[in-house]
Formats: structure tokens, C-alpha cells, sequence
């Protein structure tokens, strides 16, 4: 059977029975209706223009969930007037999408347009994703895909050259109270024929618990509803309604990457109280704490370094902690090492240097080590000169010996330069202590005390 024998004939946004949840039953059906994402559907802004004359070609909506997408693709089609056939991973594989394909041609054959709307493009595999190009390509069909990953890394850079991105936005606390209140008070959609009424109390908290996300809002606000029982509904019902807030995260997508991304920067930047922010966000979200344990471990030697050397310790100490004590009191642990390193001097010195020997040890050829640095466990190497000239420091004066350790190509070379924060002054003081030493050997001068 054609896939479009499944359209109905009368549209795509058919009002949804009353057995649907709200969130479905309240799904704009026009642009007018349609709440949020002004920067791209506001008057005289391009998707709302390319909308309205008709004009809307292949694209991509990127955003979290909850905020549209899916609607707007079903808007676009019924303002074009085009058959809408939605498509999931889960759906099939290349044969089930080359049919949805064939059946679109032959609609355009008698001057039909097919909106293809694909739900989380992103678990796509390139070959299912390459097997649209060719319809895209010859207009066969205008492919709307819906992802709430970055399609830079999801989607093929073939199909994302063919369509246009719009990047939407979470709805914002105000705007998910507008829909709240519609719902509210719809007698056809919504719940207006249960005559429940809500505080503004109420409204804005399950709207900040939401996170954006009008799906979860609705459902929220369904749940409210039914434990008010025609009465109010107050913040107390809500949070009973609620339970826990929704946080908007995936441990294996830029979100993920975003908040850790968060972390690292504030830390960096000393900054105590964003720091436990953005490590409150990501463990409250779920994740991994020896995932956090390893990247607070990479802050204290990245950033932090020889200035605070004990940093390295304590983050250690913190992964140690998580794994003996679990979650949630462990987590106090990784708390503390991220303020600690917050406030700790900051030293990127060691970083820099170790990526600096790194790059010299790639462009040139590898010396060989100095015989006098070699051992001679053998007669046959001493015989060549293994270990020749070499001085034991513990037995020369100041114990600094007036030895080049470097290969000759590298001959004074230096990588290493503390800054002047925490522990990394005593260490620079140090090493100009042992320059002078050396240099006073070098001149046959009797180094100073």
C-alpha cells in the first residue's frame, strides 16, 4: 500500500481527539497560533516570509524538545497546501525510504508536493541520509528534518549543503505561560470544560520546571489539572504534579558538551559560584561522576599546573572519594575539588611547555641521547664511551653539575617558564638559583651559598 493513501485528504493538522494528550490537542495550527521563535517566523523575518509565498524549501530545525519543531513542519506543509508524510530511524531502513521516495515522484507526476518530515534526523545512518540526496537534489520532495543535535556533526555534509538550518530556541518563561493560560481556558482543545482555574503562582512554576519545553508543560499542567479536581490549582499541586524538574541534557550530545565546556571555562576564569552552578546542572542531569572526576583531574594539570600542584591531589582524592562513597554524598567531594581549583592560582605553563617539546619532537629528527647520559652496564660500552664525562650532582658543589643534558641540537633550549602565581614564583626563584649556578661553574666561579 502507498504510503500517501495514509494522508487524509482534509489536511494535516486535523484537531486531535479528546483522548490525545494536551500537548497534542493544543498543537498550533497556524502561524498566528504558533508560539515563540520570533527571530525566524516574526513579521518580515526570512522562514516567515519564505512561508507565506509559498517559497519554503528543504530544511533543517535544530533545537531541544518541546519547542516546535514538529509542529512548524506540519504548519508549512498546510500553508503550502503539500501531502506531509513524517519518517523515523525506527520506521525502516533504505528499502522503506527509496518506496516513500517513489511514491513522492509519482505524486509529482500529477503536480503534487511532498513534504517529507523526518523526526530526529539524526539517528540517520550515512547511508540512510545519502539515499535522500538525489530527491532532494531534483525538488522531488522538500525534506524537513527535526534534530536536537548539532546537525554540523550529525548530518551529512552532502544533504546540510541542500538545506537551510534554523536554529530554535527554548520558549522562554513567559511564553510557555501564554500557552498554559490558552490551554487553560479552552472549552474545544483544551481543559476549559474541566472549569479548574491556576495562580500565577501556580503558571510560573511549572513553566520554570519546564525548561523550555512546552510538551513537558502541558503535561505538567494535564497532571495538575486532574489532582485539582475543578478547584485551583496552586504551586503546592504543581510540585506534586511535578516531582522533579526536567533538565535539558544527553550525556552523548552537545549539551553535554556545552555544560562541561561551562565548567571548564569558569574554573578557569576563578569563578567559585559558576563553577558549582554548572557542576550542580551536570550531575542533577544524571551524569557520570567519574566522567566529571576525570575532567576535574584535567583542569588541575591543564590550568592550575605546578602553581597549586597539590590540585592534582585533591581531584584524585575526589575521584577516589566517588568511587567509595557513590552518589548522591560523593558528589561533595567533586563540589569541593571544583571550588578548590576555581580559587587556586592558575598556571598553564606546564601545558604550554609539554606542548611545545611535543611539537619540537615531531618537526625534528630524534637525537641520539648524549653518551655521557648513557649507562655503561657493560665493558663493551664503556669501551665506546657510554657514560663518559658524567657528573653524579650528589657529589658537586650546590649539587648542580656543569653537565648539558640536552641533544646537541637542542643545546639550551628552554620550554619550561613558570609564571608568577602560587607555587610557580618559589619554582622560577629556583630555577634562576640553578641558572646562576651553572653559569658561575661555566666561568670556573665558585657558586654562591
Amino acid at each position: 500500500m502507498s504510503l500517501f493513501s495514509q494522508i487524509p485528504e482534509e489536511g494535516t493538522l486535523r484537531a486531535s481527539p479528546r483522548t490525545a494528550p494536551l500537548a497534542e490537542r493544543m498543537r498550533p495550527r497556524t502561524l498566528d497560533e504558533y508560539v515563540g521563535q520570533e527571530q525566524l517566523l516574526g513579521p518580515g523575518k526570512p522562514l516567515r516570509v519564505e512561508i507565506e509565498r509559498d517559497d519554503a524549501g528543504s530544511m533543517i530545525l535544530w533545537g531541544p524538545p518541546g519547542v516546535g519543531k514538529t509542529t512548524l513542519a506540519k504548519i508549512i506543509a498546510e500553508a503550502t497546501q503539500a501531502s506531509f508524510i513524517e519518517f523515523s530511524a525506527v520506521m525502516g531502513g533504505i528499502k522503506e525510504i527509496k518506496q516513500v521516495m517513489v511514491d513522492a515522484e509519482k505524486a509529482a507526476g500529477f503536480g503534487s508536493r511532498t513534504i517529507l518530515f523526518i523526526d530526529e534526523i539524526h539517528r540517520f545512518n550515512k547511508a540512510q541520509q545519502d539515499a535522500f540526496l538525489p530527491y532532494v537534489e531534483r525538488g522531488t520532495i522538500r525534506l524537513i528534518g527535526a534534530t536536537t543535535e548539532n546537525p554540523s556533526f550529525e548530518v551529512i555534509a552532502a544533504l546540510l549543503s541542500r538545506c537551510r538550518v534554523y536554529r530554535l530556541m527554548p520558549l522562554t518563561d513567559e511564553q510557555l505561560v501564554q500557552l498554559l493560560k490558552r490551554a487553560l481556558t479552552d472549552k474545544q482543545r483544551g481543559l476549559g470544560l474541566l472549569a479548574v482555574k491556576a495562580d500565577d503562582e501556580a503558571m510560573e512554576t511549572i513553566a520554570g520546571y519546564a525548561s523550555g519545553d512546552a510538551r513537558y508543560a502541558y503535561n505538567a499542567l494535564e497532571t495538575a489539572a486532574k489532582l485539582a479536581a475543578g478547584g485551583v490549582i496552586t504551586k503546592e499541586i504543581v510540585i506534586n504534579a511535578l516531582q522533579q524538574r526536567v533538565l535539558l541534557y544527553d550525556k552523548q550530545g552537545e549539551e553535554h558538551y556545552n555544560l562541561i565546556s561551562a565548567l571548564h571555562k569558569s574554573i578557569r576564569n576563578s569563578d567559585a559560584d559558576a563553577s558549582l552552578y554548572w557542576l550542580g546542572r551536570m550531575l542533577q542531569a544524571g551524569e557520570d561522576r567519574l566522567y566529571v572526576a576525570r575532567r576535574l583531574v584535567r583542569m588541575a594539570v591543564e590550568d592550575i599546573g605546578l602553581a597549586a600542584p597539590e590540585a592534582l591531589r585533591l581531584t584524585l582524592a575526589a575521584r577516589d572519594a566517588i568511587d567509595f562513597l557513590g552518589s548522591p554524598e560523593g558528589d561533595l567531594a567533586l563540589a569541593q575539588a571544583a571550588v578548590y581549583l576555581a580559587l587556586a592560582p592558575k598556571s598553564n605553563a606546564l601545558y604550554t611547555a609539554y606542548n611545545e617539546v611535543t611539537t619540537e619532537i615531531e618537526a625534528h629528527r630524534a637525537e641520539p641521547v648524549p653518551l655521557h647520559l648513557r649507562n655503561a652496564p657493560t665493558p663493551l660500552m664503556k669501551q665506546f664511551g657510554y657514560g663518559d664525562g658524567y657528573q653524579y650532582a650528589h657529589d658537586v658543589e650546590a649539587g648542580v653539575a656543569d653537565m648539558e643534558c640536552m641533544p646537541d641540537n637542542l643545546r639550551g633550549r628552554e620550554f619550561y617558564h613558570p609564571r608568577s602565581q602560587g607555587r610557580e614564583k618559589q619554582l622560577a626563584q629556583r630555577m634562576d638559583e640553578i641558572r646562576s649556578i651553572r653559569a658561575a661553574k661555566q666561568a670556573g666561579k665558585k657558586p654562591q651559598a
